[in-house]
Formats: C-alpha cells, sequence, structure tokens
C-alpha cells in the first residue's frame, strides 16, 4: 500500500481538522433526515465525538467537508471506517468503497484498526483529489 506522503499534495482549500466533529454534519444530517432520525444515525456518529480515531477536510471556500469515522457500532464483531462526503452547501452521503475493516476480538491480526484507518484515510484524499477536478 502507497504510503500518503507519497500522495500529490491535497488542493490548498481542504483544510484537515481531526480535533473534534464538525457542526456542518449534524446540521446537514438533521436536515436530511429529521431531528429524530438524525438522532438515532450511526450510534450518534456526528453528535458525539467518543469514538476515536477520525479524519476530516474542511473546505470553507464551498462549505464542504469530508469525514473518515467509524461507522459501526462498538459492540459489533468486526468494525469499519467509512468515509461521508458533505458536498458544497447541502446534503452529504457515504462514499461507497473498499472495506476498511478490523476485528477488536483480534486486534494483532491485519488489518488492525491502525491499517484499516490508514488505508480509508488514503482513499479519503484520492477522494479529495478527484473531486477538486469537478467542483
Amino acid at each position: 500500500m502507497p504510503n500518503w506522503q507519497d500522495q500529490p499534495p491535497l488542493p490548498a482549500t481542504w483544510q484537515r481538522c481531526d480535533a473534534a466533529i464538525l457542526p456542518l454534519w449534524w446540521e446537514r444530517l438533521r436536515a436530511q433526515t429529521g431531528q429524530q432520525s438524525a438522532t438515532l444515525y450511526a450510534a450518534g456518529l456526528f453528535t458525539e465525538d467518543r469514538r476515536r480515531p477520525i479524519a476530516q477536510w474542511y473546505n470553507p471556500a464551498f462549505s464542504a467537508a469530508l469525514l473518515v469515522a467509524p461507522e459501526t457500532s462498538p459492540e459489533w464483531p468486526v468494525q469499519r471506517f467509512g468515509i461521508f462526503y458533505a458536498p458544497p452547501e447541502t446534503g452529504f452521503v457515504r462514499i461507497h468503497s473498499a472495506a476498511h475493516e478490523w476485528s477488536p476480538r483480534q486486534p494483532r491480526r491485519s488489518p488492525t484498526e491502525k491499517e484499516a484507518f490508514e488505508a480509508a484515510i488514503a482513499e479519503a484524499e484520492r477522494f479529495l483529489q478527484v473531486e477538486m477536478d469537478f467542483v
């Protein structure tokens, strides 16, 4: 697997911001699904920053964002990182990609959580490169 450092740099308009889930996700989710459904979605993925790690990119010029975060409930035997995209101005979608999964019951067996997370980040960055050709 290629190292993320070997990839071309991201367009300057995308800023990495991993400290906490951006409010943009909650706002978009609530607008798209309604308050009640938004509250139940993905075990609080966008409202509670309780599961780590996450990776986010934000483009303030377009009011767009990209998120890599766990998308499965913590009790599931196989965990998976999902890639979510908030296109310019409104809505959000899950990006269909390779399965970035790991088994918490076998933490040393490949792919590990770290390997799955790094692979999801690499795929998200490739998505941003392609997306910039269309924005």
